[in-house]
């Protein structure tokens, strides 16, 4: 489910203190239940070869479509990536967090971990369109009981980042994002019943 921006805004998350130029551009509610410490879990889930990952006929189709175009048009070129220009998160982060926990690279798409905490975990990617984050919060239900949050952080680069995104906004909205939550929770609830 689709939460207001204010979910994350208003939580005393770690990242609010470097992504201030970035845009808060989704929330999204996971349906992870467990308990204070299971972050870890979630994020361990992240760490595997996307065998458990099903998302539906439209989600993968649209990815290929995506990594088509950006092979054909040069989008994901490692020049338009992480460097001088788009300098990682990492180089953000204060010195605990930076001598921290980082997290497992995503596998099946080409983000990079951040960094992690007992209740955050930042992922990021840089292209030729958008430099995003992924941010999965922790949150206390107020009865005992936990679940993660899932943000999408923006910053959109160049004209064509200003054009693109918001074109493809209500695609990942309708189709990616939903399809993305639903594979999640169905991950989750399969790895915590065993």
């Amino acid at each position: 489910m689709r939460l207001p921006n204010t979910a994350f805004t208003e939580r005393p998350w770690r990242i609010h203190e470097f992504i201030g130029d970035f845009e808060v551009e989704d929330v999204w509610d996971l349906d992870t239940p467990g308990g204070p410490d299971d972050l870890a879990l979630l994020v361990r889930q992240f760490d595997g070869d996307g065998s458990d990952f099903t998302p539906s006929p439209m989600y993968k189709l649209l990815f290929a479509i995506r990594w088509r175009l950006g092979a054909l048009l040069g989008w994901d070129k490692e020049k338009h990536g992480v460097g001088p220009r788009d300098p990682s998160l990492r180089d953000r982060l204060p010195d605990d967090l930076l001598g921290g926990p980082r997290g497992p690279d995503l596998k099946t798409v080409p983000m990079k971990s951040v960094f992690q905490t007992s209740d955050e975990w930042v992922t990021e990617v840089v292209n030729k369109t958008v430099h995003a984050a992924m941010h999965i919060g922790w949150v206390d239900d107020g009865n005992g009981r936990h679940h993660a949050q899932m943000a999408v952080l923006v910053r959109k680069k160049g004209l064509l980042g200003k054009v693109y995104m918001p074109a493809i906004l209500p695609f990942r909205r309708i189709f990616v994002t939903p399809s993305l939550v639903r594979a999640i929770g169905r991950s989750w609830h399969t790895s915590t019943s065993r």
